[in-house]
């Protein structure tokens, strides 16, 4: 007697039941080679940190010679900034999260772990610099309103809240944020470079996404540079930005008392 074979809906297989087309497949393998070939050209990656510096003076030294013409990126209220930039840590931890798990959880769930715990660390650099940033323009600044002085209003929060404008001295949270985010997802990615086993589509698509937001992150940077703040403003945070990551990933992260460097482990009992 022959066995009669049922189909099993797809809904209800198991993953490695449900097959990727496998054109998609090769179309993100290609993408992600492209990008891994990117990275590892040596100027690259190691002159990102000094490309968001001359971005930074260039950009603002346009900006001061008053001949920029707006454009929509000139407006706040663009897209990139709105859904990207506002919340650009939220994207960062949102697709690092997963990506350095993926990468180590195999080899090593104990260095998975450990290296997830830089992300604890880059958000507590991240909320200590903003909220230092705020600190210091609320309490260098004043309130205005119809060009009238309003000392009732102590920050920038309840003076612009009345419909009034503050003047304290606003260090750049885009340029420091835009350029320590891409900084530490370009460190975070580099184990692809030689990853060519042991991927899955996954993380393929998670690398791919990460490419993307550094490029935004680039972009937007150059335009903050160019259309807001003023020169040292946005030296500062790019500074800091700057600051943050090399103490972190040049300093810090090669002791052993550290989350680690993002380097491939090896496989552990």
């Amino acid at each position: 007697m022959s066995r009669c074979t049922i189909p099993i809906p797809s809904f209800i297989r198991p993953p490695s039941a449900i097959i990727v087309p496998s054109g998609n497949m090769v179309d993100v393998d290609i993408i992600v080679n492209k990008f891994v070939a990117l990275w590892r050209i040596p100027f690259v990656r190691l002159k990102l940190p000094w490309t968001f510096l001359v971005l930074s003076i260039v950009g603002s030294l346009v900006k001061s010679t008053q001949l920029v013409p707006e454009t929509y990126f000139s407006n706040s209220r663009n897209v990139l900034n709105m859904y990207f930039v506002k919340v650009s840590w939220g994207w960062t931890l949102l697709l690092l999260t997963p990506f350095i798990f993926l990468i180590y959880y195999k080899d090593s769930l104990t260095f998975a772990l450990r290296r997830m715990s830089s992300l604890v660390v880059a958000t507590a650099i991240w909320y200590t610099f903003t909220e230092t940033f705020f600190y210091i323009e609320d309490a260098t600044g004043t309130c205005h309103r119809d060009q009238v002085p309003h000392k009732e209003f102590t920050t920038k929060w309840r003076c612009r809240n009345a419909g009034g404008q503050w003047d304290g001295y606003d260090i750049s949270g885009h340029s420091f944020i835009l350029s320590y985010s891409a900084l530490i997802i370009a460190e975070e990615m580099a184990p692809m470079a030689t990853m060519e086993r042991n991927r899955n589509i996954v993380l393929d698509l998670l690398y791919v996404s990460l490419n993307g937001i550094v490029f935004i992150w680039i972009w937007m940077f150059m335009c903050t540079s160019v259309y807001f703040h003023n020169f040292w403003q946005n030296g500062l945070g790019t500074v800091f930005g700057i600051l943050a990551w090399f103490v972190t990933y040049r300093v810090w992260y090669p002791k052993p008392l550290s989350p680690g460097l993002p380097l491939k482990p090896t496989k552990q009992s």
